[in-house]
């Protein structure tokens, strides 16, 4: 008779190992017993590195920070889906009990040239900061803090400017994408910023020096799947595309006058 409890699962999980990004990688197999349902996917390899450790072995390196589902840090596929299989939920925030007791779970790093891997499940994504520098960002002189209906910003402008912010650059859009486009992530920094007043005097530079840099880190077009909107965690519309891609036009044609 089996003493396996009825709450808790048996799992196989095959992780990507890799010791850093110039040596070859191979997906492992592991055996992980016990699992509680109401434990995050994160406290769930806790607890492999955990049996790891005490076996003498290299855990398994993956990013994380807040686990709160703000950070973007959790980047990973599972089952070959950017944050596993629930809609709107990074890792962090995705619970044990969306998998049953004996499933066998793949969990791979970002497959994307522009984030090479470091070790494991553990990418770089300096890529994205190098974006947002390069033009990601407001100059102006605010002075003190002013009242926040001193500036009138239409509700609409405000409701769609603060859907964009609430990228947290995780990189899912990348991943998901077959072509490791970089389109919603960046369209998203543009987005809140144009429709905010204090973005209009970097507006023009804006969107022409960002996209040069995301296109100069080797990101891949956009070719209309939508699998990056969809594997968002945050939910930013595919609008950011097409509004990215009318300010890109917009501020070519004012270059060249």
């Amino acid at each position: 008779m089996s003493t396996h409890s009825a709450s808790t699962m048996k799992l196989t999980l095959r992780i990507w190992r890799q010791k850093d990004r110039k040596s070859p990688g191979a997906l492992q197999t592991y055996k992980l017993d016990a699992v509680s349902p109401d434990m995050s996917f994160l406290e769930m390899l806790d607890v492999l590195n955990d049996q790891l450790t005490r076996a003498g072995d290299d855990p398994i390196s993956f990013d994380h920070d807040c686990r709160e589902g703000i950070c973007g840090s959790c980047a990973m596929m599972i089952n070959g889906r950017a944050h596993g299989p629930r809609k709107a939920t990074t890792v962090c925030q995705l619970h044990m009990r969306s998998f049953k007791d004996g499933d066998e779970v793949t969990i791979e790093p970002w497959r994307a040239e522009p984030f090479p891997v470091i070790k494991d499940l553990s990418v770089s994504r300096s890529s994205f900061d190098r974006i947002i520098a390069a033009g990601g960002f407001v100059s102006i002189n605010t002075g003190s803090t002013v009242d926040a209906n001193a500036t009138l910003i239409g509700k609409r402008d405000a409701d769609e400017a603060m859907d964009y912010a609430s990228c947290i650059g995780c990189g899912a859009c990348v991943a998901a994408c077959p072509n490791a486009a970089a389109m919603l992530f960046t369209g998203a920094k543009v987005a809140h910023l144009v429709k905010l007043p204090q973005g209009e005097v970097e507006r023009t530079g804006r969107v022409l020096n960002m996209v040069a840099q995301m296109d100069k880190e080797g990101f891949g077009s956009c070719t209309n799947h939508g699998e990056c909107s969809e594997a968002c965690p945050k939910e930013i519309p595919f609008d950011a595309i097409v509004l990215l891609n009318r300010e890109y036009m917009r501020a070519s044609v004012l270059g060249k006058q």
